[in-house]
């Protein structure tokens, strides 16, 4: 049964805490589960609200938790709550250590090549008993059909990781996993955007003072303007307006 929801933006997030998102995983992979697990922020919100095919995969996720202060602040206004951001700068030492309990395996696809496996050598690194069965980089054919993609797909099918995690950016991972899952065997797959970059140590993060107050935007701002300043100086007022929008909607009711 899914747990109660928050809808922003016609997106149902799920609530949770970080220990309540281990729970949830654990149960789908002891149950050897086929579940989309994806995080949303608010540029994935923005882009589902401009996208309808993003808002409905979004939607038919077995779990869509918060990853960022902004869909914090959206739920707030729309007087709902979300108890905590779930980010995958984070986050992926956690899961690391809590798949290594566990006994669940890894697959990394996705990031510029050596990426995601020098953020596989970090993992081990800091998780000797953790394995990751498979790492790929992003940089194929993605077309279905295309020879890249059905070497991709025969090389996790080959390794079945308990917990496939995407990091091709948003909207791509998303796109890639509605064209592929139903040929994909894993048990858990997880969209998370630039986590390899993170893990690998190739990208910077925004001072500890800024991501604990919720200006974790403006530090990734700071660190990479060129590519980011649409999503944040233009994305963020438009979020914000929209949730108001909803909100008065709402109430209007």
């Amino acid at each position: 049964m899914r747990s109660p929801t928050v809808e922003i933006l016609g997106v149902r997030v799920n609530p949770l805490t970080v220990g309540e998102l281990h729970d949830r995983l654990a149960c789908l992979i002891d149950g050897h589960a086929h579940a989309q697990v994806l995080h949303v922020n608010v540029h994935g919100l923005n882009l589902a609200a401009d996208n309808p095919w993003l808002r409905d995969f979004f939607n038919q996720a077995e779990i869509v938790f918060c990853d960022g202060a902004g869909v914090m602040l959206g739920a707030r206004l729309l007087g709902q709550h979300i108890p905590e951001r779930i980010t995958y700068a984070d986050w992926m030492w956690q899961l690391g250590e809590f798949a290594a309990q566990r006994g669940f395996t890894f697959y990394f696809l996705g990031a510029s090549p050596g990426v995601a496996q020098a953020a596989a050598e970090r993992m081990r690194a800091r998780f000797p008993q953790l394995n990751i069965v498979g790492v790929r980089d992003g940089y194929f054919h993605k077309q279905a059909g295309h020879p890249d993609n059905e070497a991709v797909l025969a090389d996790i099918n080959g390794a079945r990781p308990n917990i496939l995690i995407l990091g091709l950016g948003m909207p791509l991972q998303e796109q890639w996993l509605r064209d592929n899952w139903e040929r994909i065997d894993a048990d858990v797959a997880l969209t998370g955007g630039a986590v390899f970059d993170y893990l690998s140590g190739n990208l910077q993060r925004a001072p500890t003072w800024m991501t604990a107050n919720g200006l974790e935007w403006l530090g990734r701002l700071a660190i990479e303007p060129g590519r980011l300043w649409r999503r944040y100086v233009v994305g963020n007022p438009v979020f914000l307006a929209r949730v108001l929008k909803q909100r008065l909607i709402s109430s209007s009711r």
